[in-house]
């Protein structure tokens, strides 16, 4: 018995050490893609930025370019090193990012990593809130779709989520700030908080009554993938055996969506709305132009059009981490929790 004691736990041993080397290399490995993707955005990025037909000097100056001499411009040109070659430029930044440098933004005039700080601080609010609400209304809509198929309710649940995920966001925003603000006055127009304050004058309620809007668009578009996700996989789950089984024990149909159903449920669910990052920041960035609400999305549309291609590199390589992270912590937690992907993957 002691014998087999001892080689129990020297398997039980062997194998945690087998699972912490298969996880160090899952990390290892996912650092070596996030590196090489990061260095193929920044020069694909790059390159679009040179060949954009927007002037970063017009753009910069505006109406007062008709003021500024030549001299003046080349000035201005030399300072931001628009005046060097392209490639030279391409590498002299590239050696810049691999120090912490991201530049400086010409429309703010401050460093990029500090624009990129605070507006991403304010779109952190609005990200939370419709990323936790839109997973669990529509996880919660999706089974109670699928528990009650071919019902009013279900068509009723799939109408909506067909309708919302074929809306631009931008115009949903706009039907609910035409409704919301300007016909009932319960929400702000704009901003993330009163006009003529500062951020650090609002208070917590001011800046949740100016949230309200923007998170409640950016829920309404995102609970549509989560909805109709469910509820295709809680159909399949009341229809497999061991609700079958379950049912012909007198099981009720939503004693068997929570008892039997729900943990096969949770774990697609959970890795869909992880890799759905991307999705929700690119319709933060609509919301956010639509709301004037002062987050990363619109400093992306401003960077954009006014030519500040600092900031709008800076925040391709920031968004890049950020989606990367999403879709690996979906991956991350479907090897963790389903002992059947870390087999297949040879971590067992």
């Amino acid at each position: 018995m002691q014998v087999e004691n001892i080689h129990g736990s020297e398997k039980n041993s062997n194998a945690a050490m087998d699972f912490t080397i298969s996880l160090l290399y899952f990390v290892v490995r996912k650092i070596i893609r996030l590196l090489l993707l990061i260095g193929a955005v920044a020069i694909l990025s790059y390159t679009l930025m040179c060949f954009s037909p927007v002037d970063p000097i017009d753009a910069y100056l505006g109406p007062a370019i008709m003021r500024i001499s030549p001299h003046q411009r080349e000035v201005i040109a030399q300072r931001w090193g628009l005046h060097q070659p392209p490639l030279e430029r391409l590498t002299r930044w590239v050696h810049n990012v691999a120090q912490g440098d991201l530049g400086i933004s010409t429309i703010y005039n401050e460093p990029v990593r500090a624009v990129i700080g605070k507006r991403f601080a304010t779109s952190s609010w609005l990200i939370a809130i419709a990323w936790t609400c839109s997973g669990v209304l529509g996880f919660s809509l999706g089974i109670v779709a699928g528990v009650h198929r071919d019902s009013l309710l279900d068509y009723s649940i799939r109408l909506y989520a067909y309708i919302v995920a074929s809306a631009p966001t931008f115009w949903i925003g706009m039907l609910m700030l035409t409704f919301f603000s300007i016909y009932l006055g319960w929400a702000p127009i704009c901003c993330a908080w009163p006009v003529g304050s500062t951020p650090e004058e609002a208070t917590l309620l001011q800046r949740l009554h100016h949230l309200m809007l923007p998170a409640a668009t950016l829920t309404l578009v995102g609970i549509a993938p989560i909805a109709l996700h469910t509820r295709e996989k809680t159909v399949e789950a009341m229809h497999s055996d061991y609700a079958l089984f379950a049912r012909a024990l007198g099981e009720r149909e939503w004693g068997i969506a929570i008892h039997h159903a729900l943990r096969n449920l949770a774990l697609p669910a959970i890795t869909l709305q992880f890799a759905s990052m991307g999705e929700l920041f690119g319709g933060a960035i609509l919301a956010e132009q639509v709301f004037a609400y002062p987050g990363l999305g619109k400093a992306t549309v401003e960077a954009g059009y006014r030519g500040d291609i600092p900031l709008l590199l800076g925040i391709a390589l920031y968004t890049t981490i950020f989606v990367f992270i999403g879709n690996t912590l979906a991956d991350l937690i479907y090897l963790l929790i389903d002992p059947r992907m870390r087999q297949r993957r040879g971590w067992l």
